[in-house]
């Protein structure tokens, strides 16, 4: 793996991407059968090696699903590699996932089990050779995690590996990569293991903590003039709603399967789209900005922000795009476009940082694994002539959102398919579905103060993917007081992924800028 601005990495346990990622088939780990036939007898190994894979797991294994997950750290500090190499094995290691072999079983092809194995940090811990007197470290970095996604892990050891890249960019001293098979986990789960193995810089011995969602306060004498009997009739209103959405989402999701696409646009990739490599691109802005959008209009919330100040970036980047990439000042979207954005939600609640971190130091259990289902989020792409309507828009859009039981109800159809026509329909069902809609969003919530990764402290922090079937997938990231908003994008599709980051970004600004300037902030 080269880029233009020459380095040479370790290729151990890399390989160029493929259509579909093959697991090994075998019954034993990489240890020798007389080691393996030893522990079972001591009954070390014996349920590890048992334990099948959940079938969402088993999907990304399809050649549409192949996906590895990414996440981007920028440290303040040169990182020692063997520093790192030491706590991952009493951190990380401690998990069974990373310790182990992905194998088809022998009875039933269209089943897998996690095996364990004996891992070698050397294979999983990569350091490339750098260029002392490359001209732009920032450019250096993109195409090495481009280059990245060119290549998946050889199966033959256990799937995640560390890249450690000592080099100055614009937001840090050094960066480390983690990358992980998504068969391990939705990225909300695997986040908060890599968090797990962090601690505050201000105290060595505390886990990082993430903002939780507040509870709303009851009103006091609700009893009072009746105040039961309207509880319960808007108990029985929101139940009514919520069973009335999940209706009309799942007739969506069977509307999406069977022939409902999102109609043509520039951010929808073509056929195929799962197989080329990913430009990823990332800005940090102030979590402020985002905050004083949010306290200055009623009951809205960080996320319909971010969604919110999302719209109003794609709507730019599109208008420009139809316009032949001019800023005439007219409004150049097609009319009736169909932009919708797919999420995969694990109704599995994530485990928390606690857990996850007991789990290494005391052998805890913790339930883990992919329950994945379908969220079909739609893009309203339009120019506005007052900024605030884009967030208000995305508000009103989360908030029906919020009052359905899609993500189960899809879960559970994914889940039957499965059961009965095997992984191939269950497989293909998924593909579809994804493949005809025009993107991915993401928003998740992170530490709300420094941490340091084996005693390196964090600038920044980027998770993102590849491997995905659409050409545009959008992280967004809060961490400290600052927000990545992270694209991995085709550029087949999109090839001017800076352009649109930028897009996004100033469409942040023109929203803080509106709501400054009718003071009400």
């Amino acid at each position: 793996m080269e880029s233009r601005d020459g380095f040479r990495s370790r290729k151990q346990g890399l390989k160029p991407r493929k259509q579909g990622l093959k697991p090994i088939e075998t019954r034993r780990s990489a240890k020798s059968t007389e080691e393996t036939e030893e522990n079972e007898i001591n009954g070390e190994t014996r349920g590890e090696e048992l334990e099948p894979l959940s079938p969402s797991s088993r999907l990304y294994h399809e050649p549409t699903f192949n996906m590895y997950v990414i996440a981007i750290m920028g440290c303040k500090t040169r990182i020692y590699p063997d520093v790192v190499k030491a706590n991952l094995g009493h951190t990380l290691l401690k998990h069974p996932r990373f310790t182990s072999l992905q194998v088809v079983d022998d009875k039933n092809k269209d089943e897998m089990r996690w095996v364990p194995t004996e891992v070698d940090l050397e294979k999983h811990v990569i350091i490339p050779d750098l260029d002392p007197n490359m001209d732009s470290p920032d450019k250096f970095l993109e195409d090495y995690i481009y280059n990245l996604s060119k290549t998946q892990i050889d199966k033959s050891q256990p799937l995640w590996d560390l890249h450690l890249i000592n080099l100055r960019t614009s937001q840090a001293e050094a960066v480390g990569i983690f990358r992980i098979h998504h068969s391990f986990g939705d990225g909300a789960s695997l986040l908060s293991l890599l968090l797990a193995c962090t601690r505050q810089t201000n105290d060595p011995q505390a886990l990082p903590t993430v903002p939780m969602k507040k509870k709303k306060k009851k009103e006091e004498n609700m009893d009072d003039h009746g105040g039961t009997f309207w509880r319960i009739v808007f108990m029985f209103w929101y139940v009514f709603q919520v069973l009335c959405n999940t209706v009309v989402d799942v007739f969506m999701f069977f509307a999406t399967a069977l022939f409902l696409e999102d109609t043509p646009n520039p951010l929808k990739g073509a056929p195929g789209s799962a197989f080329n490599p990913r430009r990823i691109v990332f800005r940090t802005v102030s979590l402020d900005d985002i905050k004083l959008i949010k306290n200055a209009m009623d009951n809205t919330t960080i996320n319909d922000v971010a969604f919110g100040i999302t719209q109003a970036g794609l709507s730019r980047y599109i208008n420009r795009t139809c316009g032949g990439n001019k800023e005439d000042g007219n409004n150049n979207i097609p009319k009736k476009i169909r932009l919708r954005s797919n999420l995969l939600v694990n109704i599995r609640p994530a485990p928390g940082i606690k857990a996850l971190a007991d789990m290494m130091e005391k052998d805890a259990e913790v339930k883990w694994g992919n329950w994945i289902g379908f969220v079909l989020l739609p893009f309203t792409i339009a120019i506005r002539d007052d900024p605030l309507d884009y967030v208000r828009n995305a508000k009103a859009i989360i908030d029906r959102k919020k009052s359905s039981l899609e993500a189960i109800a899809t879960f559970t159809i994914v889940d039957l398919a499965l059961k009965l026509f095997g992984i191939k329909v269950a497989g293909a069902l998924s593909h579809t579905v994804v493949s005809r809609t025009s993107m991915c969003f993401s928003n998740m919530v992170g530490p709300m103060e420094e941490i340091g990764f084996y005693g390196h402290p964090m600038e920044f922090l980027a998770p993102s993917s590849y491997g995905q079937p659409y050409a545009l997938m959008i992280n967004v990231q809060s961490y400290m007081n600052k927000m990545s908003i992270v694209l991995s994008v085709d550029e087949e599709t999109i090839p001017n992924p800076h352009q649109l980051c930028d897009d996004i970004v100033e469409s942040l600004q023109l929203i803080k800028d509106a709501v400054l300037t009718r003071g009400l902030a």
